[in-house]
């Protein structure tokens, strides 16, 4: 049985400026705005390339605005990604990696700047946040395990 994950409810304090800021400034797809009455609306977006939406609104997570932390976004060339996300007026700490060399911690503890210099696949991240601070991070993956 596949299951796939479809969406991923984002919380935020302003409606409009989380739609201006992943429309505007991130280029993600604007899927449906449905302002159902004055206390409950949902936005959906999706990133450019995924199958995974995000959605966020008014009414529909319990969770704190800015409490979601630890999103991936999935790119071929973390240098790149860099360069276009700050050519959008993002702010984005990076290119880094971690010192152990697998996946990252929490935090910026364990940063080392830089991809990583073999640039193997899930090693090289960068991260930002959106004006609610919820956290982003892009990872570089240019190859995935046989069947994936």
């Amino acid at each position: 049985m596949d299951m796939k994950l479809e969406v991923v409810v984002l919380p935020v304090a302003d409606v409009d400026r989380a739609k201006a800021f992943y429309v505007d400034r991130l280029g993600f797809r604007l899927d449906a705005d449905f302002p159902v009455d004055e206390g409950y609306r949902v936005v959906q977006v999706t990133p450019p390339g995924s199958k995974c939406s995000i959605i966020f609104g008014t009414a529909v997570a319990t969770a704190a605005p800015g409490s979601l932390h630890g999103l991936h976004l999935i790119v071929t060339d973390i240098e790149q990604a860099v360069v276009a996300l700050t050519g959008r007026g993002i702010e984005v700490e990076g290119p880094f990696r971690d010192a152990t060399g697998v996946f990252h911690h929490p935090g910026t503890e364990h940063r080392v700047p830089g991809a990583d210099p073999q640039r193997r696949s899930y090693g090289s991240f960068a991260a930002f946040a959106d004006p609610d601070g919820n956290g982003w991070f892009l990872q570089e993956v240019t190859q995935r395990a046989p069947g994936r």
